[in-house]
């Protein structure tokens, strides 16, 4: 075309890009900083709900990201031995798997949840987590049994993955296969249900190993000056595992309080510093994990110390390891949390055993998160975590952070609209996918239609007709 030629009509010309915002990490812990410093003292920064700007921004929604199935084929094998301490060593497995994310990955801000706001999904995995059988291997540590023998050097411990007695043994689960040739389903449901304080309830569904977990997820949050503490919130009791196929005896996990540092530094890191508890009241097993962040000379060790051991359910008191009798005391646990976590059998302390007495229950090294089965876009709704973030997260993706922060408040902002329609007309907001807001006992219950969308979702369906108005 000649530069004498007339200029393309201006209704067909494309919208001209913006240009890139380049922003560099360490602008962005300033930026981050500043705005943290005006909340020191507030007691609960979650309950501010206060607007970051998007650049500083993961461009994730919260629902999508708040999972604990970071390694599924972990999940799926709880529940898999006739041992109730074996059981309690699965979950145990798991525990150690859910929070890959902060492991293997960098600490991130995603997106505040709107009320209302649900995120589905399902896991595709391999059963194929190493069996754990401690009858066999304490049947290796007594003293003139037949499975002691060491002459022929090929002892199996079964289950335990080692085929050298001398050799210590591994029941750590592998990374999860992305296409398994005989896959086991988990499928996931979460929904907002409560803005002020904000709160999400979640459900997974495995029927085919008869397996359930649910919970509310809320978090308290409180600015150090140097760390963010974050904790649960009165509403979060922890994870709830029920065994359908064990009488369904139920696990309740609870979370440990954890630090958000490396904010002076510029290298953000998450330690925990204080103590989980799982506890089983039908099998009467429960297990103390206590996490240290520091040792000597203020180094991070990131180490977990742990037992498992018999408690009366009724006189639920044993808070500390030291509390608990030796006599009480099945399994030990130690390592660093982030690496290679190991157990022994009895009450002795973990380095008190040789190394091939060491099992080694978790190793973080070779694992990263599972990918999810997401619905197609065409099938999600208006107010699908995906699809109600999507134009912002287009914009983070292509750097046009102002533009994505505008968006962002003009959601925000219809979400206010929302609520003063509510507010005026008298109306009680009630989730869809469960009964309640939230509850005293931890245990959120599914609606028909909550139901419904796990049930679809089992047969790999996720149409919503007949559930939700599209």
């Amino acid at each position: 075309m000649s530069s004498t030629s007339s200029p393309a009509p201006a209704s067909t010309a494309p919208p001209a890009a913006p240009p890139e915002e380049h922003t560099s990490d360490g602008s962005k812990l300033k930026t981050f900083l500043g705005i943290l410093r005006k909340f020191i003292g507030v007691t609960d920064l979650a309950s501010v709900r206060f607007s970051l700007p998007s650049q500083l921004l993961e461009p994730t929604p919260n629902l999508e990201y708040w999972n604990y199935l970071d390694s599924p084929n972990a999940f799926i094998a709880i529940g898999t031995s006739d041992d109730p301490v074996d059981r309690m060593l699965e979950v145990c497995r798991f525990w150690f798997t859910k929070d890959l994310k902060y492991a293997k990955g960098r600490p991130c801000k995603p997106y505040n949840s709107c009320l209302g706001e649900f995120f589905r999904c399902n896991w595709e995995t391999a059963d194929d987590a190493p069996r754990i059988n401690t009858k066999a291997l304490r049947e290796t540590s007594t003293p003139g049994s037949s499975a002691s023998s060491t002459k022929s050097g090929k002892l199996k411990v079964p289950g335990l993955g080692s085929t050298d007695p001398r050799a210590a043994s591994n029941v750590s689960v592998s990374q999860s296969v992305t296409s398994p040739t005989k896959p086991i389903r988990i499928s996931y449901l979460t929904e907002q249900t409560s803005h002020h304080p904000p709160v999400s309830a979640f459900y997974i569904s495995c029927p085919e190993k008869g397996l359930h977990a649910r919970g509310f997820d809320q978090i308290t949050a409180k600015f150090t000056g140097t760390s963010i503490k974050v904790m649960p919130g009165e509403h979060n009791l922890g994870i709830f595992i029920t065994v359908e196929n064990r009488n369904h005896e139920t696990y309740q996990l609870t979370h440990p309080a954890a630090h958000l540092g490396g904010l002076l530094r510029g290298a953000l890191s998450v330690t925990v510093g204080d103590v989980a508890y799982i506890t089983c009241p039908e099998t009467k097993l429960k297990a103390i994990l206590h996490y240290y962040d520091e040792g000597w000379l203020g180094r991070t060790t990131n180490k977990v110390d742990g037992i498992i051991f018999r408690y009366d359910p009724e006189n639920d008191d044993k808070v500390r390891i030291k509390d608990v009798p030796e006599e009480d005391i099945l399994v030990r646990l130690n390592g660093p949390w982030k690496e290679k976590v190991v157990f022994t059998m009895g009450p002795k302390p973990v380095n008190s055993h040789p190394p091939e007495k060491q099992t080694t229950i978790i190793d973080i090294a070779p694992l990263s998160v599972a990918p999810k089965v997401l619905p197609p876009d065409e099938q999600q709704l208006e107010n699908e975590s995906l699809h109600l973030w999507g134009d912002v997260t287009k914009a983070i993706h292509s750097r046009q952070f102002s533009q994505a922060t505008v968006l962002k408040q003009e959601l925000e902002e219809r979400q206010r609209e929302k609520a003063r329609e509510r507010e005026k007309n008298g109306e009680v907001w009630k989730p869809v996918f469960f009964e309640q807001v939230t509850d005293k006992g931890g245990k959120p219950q599914l609606t028909e239609k909550g139901r419904e969308v796990l049930k679809r979702a089992q047969n790999g369906e996720w149409k919503l007709d007949g559930i939700l108005e599209e």
